[in-house]
């Protein structure tokens, strides 16, 4: 039978990965696949460098609308990243009648309804297993393993650069800028990191998880993004001192609220106990919890990003592909789990609605009467406190107070806030981070 011929538009860092392990594994990968799958052309705008990586058995080209439109393209690998480009490229080799294979999370977070659509209009697939968590088969998980179960809940670590920094900041007690500019010289950070830093890379990743664990649509523009860039190193030495260590994000749960059944989608950092798995995930490593009702808790856990572990989830979507070229369009797994007919518009719950528990660390002078106006602004708005922890920085005229409450609305400690930085003896902003037990 003759091989899948596959188009790769781009052959950077994953690109390169992916020629590199379709070449050294192709036994195994045709056995596996009923049939060989090669890549015929290479789109780079690079092109010397790509004739390097991949000698003379494959056509380079400039131009990746040669590959998206050439008649002989069966499957087309998307590892361009970004928006604009990559949106109307897919959508040509879609209304080409071609399958899609991709790695970008924006795209699908900022676009993925649109794209989604057009391949089920036009009967092909398209597969981003190495569009979440790298190496990690996350999106099978969702979408195939657990399709007995009703999902409760997904909360992930799925951004290597942040979980790198977290961790050396609080195994050496650096300051954020300081271990930045590290992750940038060993290459775990971009030039420009905010995408990084910020949690928009975990927000796209997330919005894909969401879509597919609660068969909703992707919703980017309604998620909840807090990055890491104003975390303190004092703030996760006293998490730790407290039991909890500190930790960028990505939840999303079903929930209740006065308005009815919804969904959060949140990215943020996070106090989580030091007992749990989670927790201790470290350096540039991902790790995605999640809670459904007949399994119970299962959690993912592997390299989330680089040449060959993102490569490794690429080509097994290229064997998924390969499998089902010839199924009927109705019976393939659905792109978000659900069939398409079938997906629900369940709103996404603001924040000032999530009920979640609070570490707050309040700069104070130390005086007398200080804790107790705390205290009394807390009850006042129903919060009450689970632990207190009093620490001097180093002189005798004032003090942190942290403090962490029990569950509460998030409308409710926004108020309580407002109320404490209005107090006389309160020196400079509330520092407020959420905290999850994840039990």
């Amino acid at each position: 039978m003759k091989p899948i011929q596959v188009g790769l538009l781009g052959i950077g860092t994953v690109g390169a990965g992916t020629f590199n392990v379709l070449q050294r594994n192709q036994a195994d990968i045709r056995r596996r696949a009923g049939r060989g799958i090669e890549i015929a052309m290479v789109a780079a705008r690079n092109t010397e460098r790509a004739r390097q990586l991949t000698g003379d058995s494959v056509t380079v080209v400039a131009d990746p609308f040669e590959v998206v439109n050439h008649p002989d393209i069966d499957i087309v690998v998307e590892l361009i990243g970004g928006y604009d480009l990559p949106k109307e490229l897919v959508l040509r080799a879609i209304a080409n009648g071609k399958h899609v294979v991709t790695a970008n999370k924006a795209l699908l977070a900022q676009h993925g309804n649109e794209i989604f659509a057009a391949a089920q209009d036009k009967g092909v697939m398209v597969a981003f297993e190495a569009a979440v968590a790298g190496g990690i088969p996350i999106i099978k998980a969702l979408r195939e393993g657990l399709t007995a179960n009703r999902i409760e809940s997904v909360a992930g670590i799925i951004n290597g650069t942040t979980n790198f920094i977290l961790s050396e900041m609080r195994e050496k007690g650096l300051d954020f800028a300081t271990v930045l500019k590290q992750a940038q010289e060993l290459g775990y950070a971009e030039a420009d990191p905010t995408f990084d830093i910020e949690g928009v890379d975990a927000a796209h990743k997330l919005t894909i998880m969401s879509a597919i664990a609660f068969g909703i649509p992707v919703q980017f523009d309604k998620a909840y993004v807090e990055g890491i860039s104003r975390l303190q190193a004092q703030d996760i030495r006293y998490a730790e001192q407290l039991g909890y260590r500190i930790k960028l994000l990505g939840i999303t749960r079903r929930t209740h609220t006065e308005s009815g059944e919804g969904v959060e989608l949140r990215v943020h950092p996070t106090l989580i106990p030091t007992g749990r798995l989670i927790a201790n995930v470290e350096g540039a490593m991902n790790a995605v919890l999640v809670q459904a009702d007949a399994v119970g808790a299962t959690l993912y856990y592997g390299k989330g990003a680089g040449s060959e572990p993102t490569a490794s989830a690429v080509i097994a979507d290229l064997v998924d592909v390969t499998r089902l070229l010839t199924a009927d369009p109705y019976s393939r797994v659905p792109h978000l789990a659900f069939q398409p007919n079938q997906m629900t518009d369940v709103a996404i719950v603001p924040m000032s609605e999530i009920t979640t528990s609070y570490y707050l660390r309040v700069h104070v002078q130390d005086q007398l009467g200080v804790m107790a106006d705390l205290t009394r602004i807390l009850a006042d708005a129903g919060i009450s406190i689970d632990a207190v922890l009093q620490k001097e920085p180093g002189n005798q005229t004032d003090i942190d107070i942290i403090m962490l409450t029990h569950q509460t609305r998030e409308k409710n400690i926004d108020a309580a806030i407002a109320k404490i930085e209005g107090l006389p003896a309160v020196i400079g902003k509330v520092t407020r981070i959420r905290l999850e037990s994840l039990g």
